[in-house]
């Protein structure tokens, strides 16, 4: 069990503790013995599978690179749910260094290069804990608000308007109500949290899966933090599936929620109401209004595994590929020989530079200027100019390689 720390000072106004019970946010999961357990078990094992298999389609070298992508897409869509609209082509902007002048885009960059940072230290083996403590949340949080512009470390209270700031990876120490729903009193959260840690964090896969939804949903209901607790939680919920499934972070679920952002939010808001009845389980919450988000997160999750393997069906995917490639023939902006270079990292994942002579049909210093020219253009890549080369997927270039994955500029 994560020993909670202490605020590193309290707020001006200290909150009274309500004595609230940790039975409020019963149920955290569905029993086995609730009707809605089959259908919730189907899914998840759904999902497992298609997660699986997904992964185990694409060569390693591709993984990677999409991977990278899907950090870009997946900051996009969770920063867009809080109503921050940063496009992936300036945040792959910002990434080599070119930032707007305008302060405020700016600092919306370095929000999403900060979003971006926090994900690839997770996806890479940051996190010591299980994603469901209170260390992996606290550490996410910090390590996401640390990187934060001085501007949106600020927030202000609704009622009293005073303005507030957010101290890095540091549990709230104010009573915080939102929308319509009143979280519990500051001085309850660390035995909410508690609570939550020992049930989510010892579940094994499948009943990993099954309760994502529902640590979701109660994670927001603590409120843990002043603010950033949607994108931390996002972030969890992230680190969560990518744990149980190995993901290798080639699908979010972060795009599937910003594209049903109303049904997303009416049903958290639905997960905040208590049992109507009898029938309605046991706990203090609603079980059929969690049952019914557990249902369209897990749905959610499986729509875009599939959209996934929809763009990346390799003949496809080598068609759109191939069509913007000829077109910057006829530019004069690649050589002809590009595309066997392109055609070789599709299907075969990475090329040593050995064989880019062989690979290109040229001779070796020519087949080094084809290599100049598409990375000029940002569409391969390598750890350094001696390692294999592999694909790149710019978000510059999503629109046709990759069309869907996010609005075109």
């Amino acid at each position: 069990m994560t020993k909670i720390k202490p605020a590193i000072k309290p707020d001006i106004k200290a909150a009274r503790d309500g004595g609230e019970s940790i039975s409020l946010m019963e149920p955290l999961s569905i029993g086995t013995g609730s009707t809605h357990r089959a259908e919730l078990t189907d899914l998840a094992l759904d999902l497992a599978a298609r997660s699986v298999g997904f992964r185990r389609s694409l060569p390693a070298s591709l993984i990677r690179s999409l991977a990278d992508l899907v950090r870009a897409m997946n900051c996009y869509y969770s920063n867009l749910i809080e109503g921050h609209d940063t496009h992936p082509i300036d945040i792959e902007r910002a990434l080599k260094g070119d930032y707007s002048q305008d302060v405020r885009k700016r600092d919306l960059q370095l929000e999403a290069m900060a979003h971006i940072a926090v994900q690839q230290w997770i996806d890479t083996g940051g996190l010591k804990s299980a994603a469901y403590t209170v260390e992996s949340m606290t550490e996410i949080h910090r390590r996401f608000c640390e990187q934060l512009p001085d501007d949106l470390l600020w927030v202000e209270d609704p009622v009293t308007h005073e303005k507030i700031r957010v101290v890095p990876g540091e549990l709230r120490s104010r009573d915080v109500q939102v929308g319509r729903h009143v979280a519990i009193s500051a001085p309850a959260v660390p035995r909410f949290l508690r609570r939550y840690e020992e049930v989510y964090s010892t579940l094994g896969t499948t009943e990993t899966l099954i309760a994502a939804a529902a640590a979701h949903h109660r994670l927001l209901w603590i409120h843990p933090f002043v603010d950033g607790n949607g994108r931390v939680t996002r972030l969890i919920s992230h680190a969560a599936l990518f744990n149980a499934l190995d993901t290798g972070a080639v699908w979010s679920i972060a795009r599937g929620l910003a594209r049903n952002v109303d049904a997303y939010k009416a049903q958290l808001a639905a997960c905040d109401l208590p049992r109507r009845n009898d029938l309605d389980g046991r706990g203090n919450l609603s079980e059929e209004h969690l049952a019914g988000f557990m249902k369209f997160y897990l749905n959610t999750c499986l729509d875009q595994v599939k959209f996934m393997e929809s763009l990346m069906q390799p003949q496809l995917l080598q068609t759109r590929i191939a069509v913007w490639a000829d077109e910057q023939v006829r530019l004069g902006t690649l050589p002809p020989q590009a595309s066997n270079v392109l055609n070789a990292l599709l299907y075969r994942g990475e090329l040593p530079r050995s064989e880019l002579a062989a690979v290109v049909g040229v001779g070796e210093r020519q087949a080094r200027r084809v290599v100049s020219a598409l990375d000029g253009l940002g569409v391969v890549a390598s750890e350094s100019t001696r390692a294999p080369l592999r694909l790149a997927f710019p978000a510059t270039l999503a629109s046709r390689w990759m069309p869907g994955l996010f609005p075109d500029r």
